[in-house]
């Protein structure tokens, strides 16, 4: 064994008297301890260092597409589509599809104006054509807007006469949006709640609008009320209470929640939907919040929904996990680490596929798919739930953590997750349309300054 530098060779130590002996062993065992927790303390740092550097790398990678974060704050420096996706091609080509109707603008046959271009002089000869028969021509129309024209002043006078009876003076009645002795009427004032409520544009850039596009004159202030005087109608017309009523009887609701700034702090818009009703509302993200909206407390329907445990109290309705949500946390593993993480990405096979059997399963109008083929459904989605589970059992990594999270997620809520596929007859794979529906409030804030 070769002689370590600074250290007594074996004759220097077996030359040395039993007492020094016993003292430099004695200061060596403690050298040693004290090097051998430094060890420890040093391997353990190490360790949560790496985990904290895979936690960051994986936050870097994240976007839209792996994530539940909008579109919006993706870095348009970014470069879309580099990583591989776990979903499954479009079938359909880019552009219009065979079929479609298309929008392209068609000739009126009545113009408001018509002009004649004739040709001057022969392209051939150059000889003088003004004196010519007309051969052949081709419409071409151009469509387009003309500046406001002054607004329309309805003026109402109320009158007063004196009964020659007994003398009372009575005053002629007005119509009742006539209030003030000036006042915007009722239709700029739809149009107002049109831009603010109905196209969520801010306040003020509203205000502009109105004013070029109208030609009146109306204040920030005035459009900021637009809001208030608008939702009091509704209130008090009874709308929003038929539109829960209908809802309550849509065989499917989507269901979603967003922060958002209202009276003055930092509230939660509930949102639940169709294709063609909407309800929302404000409050915090209790259960007793999602209950206020009157639409999804006793609803018997299926709740689409992502993961936010606030919807478990609704005990009355069945529930569907947007597969939407899924694909994205999928993706976000196998991303990261596509060695270790491949059943992420099979589970995001069968799902598309399960989708695409449901959705092929509606257009025949089947109400439930063919017994063997949900039977090998669950198999390969059980299977692929316990191959995830086990592949990160023993691994201490944050990407592990995440991974053994999601396919107890997977094990623990099969119904919920595989609801679009024992039901067929219902389009709930994703919760898409509440995303669309309540994006909206989003693009208000961030276009008036978090207002």
């Amino acid at each position: 064994m070769p002689a370590v530098p600074g250290l007594p060779s074996a004759e220097e130590l077996s030359a040395l008297p039993a007492a020094e002996l016993a003292a430099r062993l004695a200061e060596a065992y403690r050298l040693i301890a004290e090097l051998t927790g430094q060890a420890g303390r040093l391997t353990a740092l190490n360790e949560r260092l790496s985990e904290r550097v895979d936690e960051l790398e994986r936050r870097a990678r994240r976007d839209s597409s792996t994530s539940s974060r909008p579109p919006s704050s993706d870095s348009p420096y970014k470069k879309r589509g580099t990583g591989r996706s776990l979903r499954e091609r479009g079938k359909r080509r880019p552009g219009k599809q065979p079929g479609d109707p298309g929008v392209t603008m068609c000739l009126v046959d009545d113009p408001d104006e018509s002009f004649d271009c004739p040709p001057s002089a022969c392209r051939g000869c150059g000889a003088d054509l003004t004196g010519e028969p007309v051969t052949g021509q081709r419409r071409h129309q151009v469509t387009d807007i003309e500046p406001p024209p002054e607004p329309k002043v309805t003026q109402y006078v109320a009158q007063a006469k004196e009964c020659p009876c007994c003398g009372a003076v009575t005053e002629g009645e007005l119509p009742p949006h006539v209030r003030a002795r000036a006042s915007i009427g009722p239709e700029a004032c739809a149009q107002a709640a049109n831009l603010t409520c109905g196209n969520y544009i801010p306040v003020h850039r509203a205000t502009v609008l109105l004013c070029q596009l109208a030609g009146i004159t109306v204040s920030t202030g005035w459009m900021a009320g637009i809001r208030a005087r608008a939702a009091a109608l509704i209130d008090d017309s009874g709308f929003m209470d038929r539109v829960r009523e209908l809802l309550k009887t849509a065989s499917a609701i989507h269901a979603d929640e967003t922060p958002a700034r209202a009276a003055g702090g930092t509230r939660y818009v509930h949102l639940a939907c169709t294709a063609y009703l909407t309800c929302m509302h404000t409050g915090d993200r209790s259960a007793e919040a999602i209950d206020a909206g009157g639409v999804l407390p006793g609803y018997e329907g299926v709740i689409v929904r992502d993961g936010h445990a606030g919807y478990g109290h609704l005990t009355s309705a069945l529930h569907a996990w947007c597969g939407v949500h899924l694909l994205r946390d999928l993706k976000g593993l196998y991303e990261f680490e596509p060695e270790k993480q491949g059943w992420a990405s099979r589970m995001a096979a069968l799902l598309t596929g399960a989708r695409d059997a449901a959705a092929a399963a509606r257009l025949t109008g089947q109400t439930a798919l063919d017994p063997a083929v949900l039977e090998d459904l669950l198999t390969r989605y059980r299977a692929l739930a316990a191959a995830g589970l086990a592949a990160n059992f023993y691994r201490r990594t944050a990407t592990a953590r995440d991974a053994r999270r999601i396919a107890r997620r997977f094990r623990t809520f099969e119904d919920l997750i595989l609801r679009f596929a024992t039901r067929p007859d219902l389009d709930i794979f994703s919760n898409n349309e509440a995303g669309r529906t309540i994006r909206p409030v989003k693009v208000q804030q961030r276009g008036s300054g978090g207002a």
